[in-house]
């Protein structure tokens, strides 16, 4: 999401500049710290995505965390709700189904797949972390707000759980079968992510209380079998990337159609990172707050208004 000013680096701290080969810097997180996960044995994960319980990203996903030792659950939409953000439905009911072990479907968006794993799958106690994706596409920029896979990894963040969002895909769209396959080098770094904050964490948390991650992951070769360029430690890039185009019907309506158009990459940005063959790892935080320097922006705009 796009609050890059006021996340401590604490989450990059955690893992980041050791992956990407730079010094880390001390910092502390701002707030309590979430519940620290079980020493030993497996994580306990709860899976999300965007794309729907039954997309490739997220049966590579339990997959792959599965074989690597954790404990993973998948709680996902029974739709695909690619675009839904951070939304929550407003219907008065919400139709689950558990159509097979470790595997819910939720008739809704990530952010109540979310709701409802926390409330009712993990009721007796929260999952160690929740990992959305990985998402078939990148999510960078603009893409990044609009993300139902980012919007899921936020719905766990407002409950206090860490959380990763995991996207795969460059601003070029390949054929399909050539993101799948990337999902592969994906899912190997994620494991090597995970591994690495738990190993910082000890008997502590995974990330600072408040803070996720936002990890997009370039699409490498065609087979999967292809090595990204490295990971960069980075911020979301401002522009919007999509553009939207209204052409008048003449009757009263109009058609609209969505296009990439980039602008010149922020520098140290997640655009610049991907369109280099880099993965990206965003920190991102779970409310809308923007920092204290821009409070006091805000405190001189208003300075001598009155109701």
């Amino acid at each position: 999401m796009r609050r890059k000013r006021v996340l401590p680096l604490a989450a990059l701290l955690l893992c980041a500049p050791a992956l990407a080969g730079t010094a880390p810097a001390a910092a502390a997180p701002q707030t309590a710290p979430a519940p620290a996960p079980a020493s030993g044995g497996p994580l306990r994960i709860l899976l999300t995505n965007d794309d729907g319980y039954e997309a490739p990203g997220i049966r590579k996903a339990f997959e792959r965390l599965t074989a690597a030792g954790h404990d993973v659950t998948i709680v996902a939409p029974l739709t695909n709700q690619s675009g839904t953000g951070t939304k929550v439905m407003s219907a008065p009911s919400v139709t689950v189904k558990h159509p097979e072990p470790k595997v819910w479907a939720v008739d809704g968006t990530p952010g109540d797949s979310v709701a409802f794993g926390l409330a009712e799958v993990f009721a007796d106690k929260a999952p160690d972390l929740v990992v959305s994706g990985t998402n078939f596409g990148p999510n960078v920029a603009g893409l990044a707000t609009h993300s139902g896979t980012v919007g899921g990894a936020v719905a766990a963040l407002e409950h206090g759980v860490p959380a990763i969002a995991l996207s795969t895909g460059g601003l070029s769209v390949p054929d399909p079968v050539t993101t799948v396959n990337a999902m592969g080098p994906t899912l190997d770094f994620a494991v090597k992510l995970i591994d690495r904050l738990r190993s910082r964490a000890r008997s502590g948390p995974l990330l600072p209380q408040g803070i996720g991650l936002n990890v997009n992951h370039p699409v490498v070769g065609t087979d999967g079998k292809g090595r990204a360029a490295g990971v960069s430690a980075t911020f979301q890039d401002p522009q919007t990337v999509l553009e939207p185009d209204f052409t008048d019907a003449g009757d009263g309506t109009w058609k609209m159609t969505v296009k990439v158009a980039l602008r010149p990459a922020a520098r140290g940005g997640d655009v610049e990172a991907v369109s280099a063959g880099r993965i990206a790892v965003s920190p991102m935080n779970g409310d809308w707050n923007t920092g204290p320097v821009d409070r006091a922006v805000t405190s001189a705009l208003i300075s001598g208004l009155r109701p």
